[in-house]
């Protein structure tokens, strides 16, 4: 007789799903998160929070991630400074950690993760470029399942059945990477951000192989007191949705289906409107592929292909992940 195998896979600024898939080896557990936003700003605010971030997972995990993105962007290296003809290149690699636990009875986790980049950028036909390297805006961010999520160890997890789930996060992005104020391209964007975002998840299908996901967020910034030198750069909320749709292909490897979508966000200028409020679609695709009970990869790929306002980029991103923890084999 087939012993149920559970399979539990994650991705994006959350974790995973879990789904019954049979099989006839022993039980086993495996984690996958991947934060999908590249941390170069402008072009974070339109990337994805990834599928099946609010689904549950064990307490007492611990997760390292490592993650290199490269993405191209053109026409709007600043959302408030369009400069047309303008180009840009980013190579990224990015280290976070994950801790998962429990909360009045219910899944948690913390992460905190620091990306590191080489960016260069050119104006067409104006001699103009530059690079910079070093580090970007380190971020924090805690997540609790609300609905479907118990803390559950390892051991009691093996007995858990999928369900609808609903959750919400806030990250906390600080302004500790490179920042010049007289220079156009930065690593840092010199100013807090908060996305507080929720989420829900739900499997269906035969032996809950699907899962579609929807997700509600908004990023609130403080000022940057530096901007251009000493002018005062503010920024309005700059709200946004998401939907994803996965299928798990085997009992190791699923695959999705991404849209995001972000609008407003107007900035100003020493009080100065910019009329420059965004519109941004990016769609994308993901491959997560789960080697034992420990080690996971993921492939992505994203493209705006709406932009009023908002960067023109393509990116592909390639992430490992190593868990860890009680009752892990």
């Amino acid at each position: 007789m087939d012993v149920p195998r559970l399979l539990v896979a994650d991705f994006g600024r959350g974790w995973l799903l879990a789904s019954y898939v049979p099989s006839a080896r022993h039980t086993c557990l495996s984690a996958l998160v991947a934060i999908g936003a590249l941390h170069l700003p402008c072009i974070a605010y339109g990337q994805f929070t990834e599928p099946r971030t609010y689904t549950n997972v064990p307490v007492g995990v611990n997760q390292l991630e490592l993650d290199y993105a490269h993405a191209t962007a053109d026409d709007s290296i600043d959302t408030s400074l369009l400069i047309g003809g303008s180009h840009l290149e980013v190579n990224e690699l990015s280290a976070g950690y994950t801790r998962t636990f429990g909360i009045l009875h219910q899944l948690a986790w913390i992460k905190a993760s620091v990306p590191f980049a080489y960016v260069s950028g050119s104006v067409a036909g104006s001699g103009l470029s530059h690079s910079v390297a070093g580090a970007g805006d380190a971020s924090l961010q805690l997540t609790t399942l609300l609905l479907g999520g118990a803390a559950l160890s390892v051991a009691d997890f093996a007995k858990y059945q999928p369900t609808t789930t609903i959750g919400v996060s806030l990250t906390v992005t600080g302004p500790s990477g490179q920042y010049d104020p007289d220079a156009v391209v930065n690593l840092g964007s010199n100013r807090w951000s908060l996305k507080p975002e929720i989420g829900i998840s739900h499997p269906f299908g035969s032996d809950q192989r699907w899962v579609v996901d929807g997700y509600f967020y908004g990023y609130f910034f403080t000022d940057n007191t530096e901007y251009h030198g000493r002018e005062i750069l503010r920024q309005e909320p700059l709200p946004g949705f998401e939907a994803h749709l996965s299928f798990n292909l085997t009992p190791d490897l699923w695959a999705s289906l991404d849209a995001n979508y972000a609008f407003r966000g107007t900035t100003f200028v020493d009080g100065v409107n910019q009329n420059d409020a965004q519109k941004s679609l990016t769609v994308g695709t993901e491959a997560n592929w789960t080697i034992g009970s420990r080690n996971s990869v993921a492939f992505l790929f994203a493209k705006s292909v709406v932009h009023v306002n908002a960067p023109i980029f393509t990116q592909v991103a390639v992430k490992y992940f190593y868990s860890w923890g009680s009752g892990y084999r």
